[in-house]
């Protein structure tokens, strides 16, 4: 099962391949995706990202975890989720959001097993 392509990004809406739903936050994993609601695990902009929002994609068999600071990259990342994901033997790409999603779709364009968490505003 391949990575849906992120295919649009713009402030506060994303749009994944084959999906009709529009995210405003997202994470997706071979073969599907479903909105990033931050209340689920009590997140906030800090100190951000915690394992338990990217748990949910990791166990979806990913090599590789995308995670989109937002475009501004407001969003924090501590090491704590890092080193959550590389001890599961995930490599772990933290970047801007925009960068992130590129990334992403070039990876999943590679047959890459990817898996994102992205924040489409700050």
């Amino acid at each position: 099962m391949s990575s849906p392509k992120i295919a649009s990004l713009s402030w506060g809406q994303m749009k994944v391949q084959d999906c009709s739903t529009t995210y405003k936050d997202c994470k997706v994993w071979p073969g599907g995706s479903r909105s990033w609601d931050w209340r689920e695990t009590g997140t906030e902009h800090s100190p951000g990202v915690q394992p338990a929002d990217v748990e949910e994609v990791a166990k979806k068999g990913v090599q590789t975890l995308v995670i989109g600071r937002g475009m501004s990259e407001a969003l924090k990342v501590p090491a704590s989720t890092v080193d959550y994901l590389k001890r599961q033997g995930i490599n772990v790409l933290v970047l801007q959001t925009e960068q992130a999603v590129k990334e992403y779709n070039a990876l999943a364009a590679q047959g890459v097993k990817v898996g994102g968490v992205f924040h489409s505003t700050c």
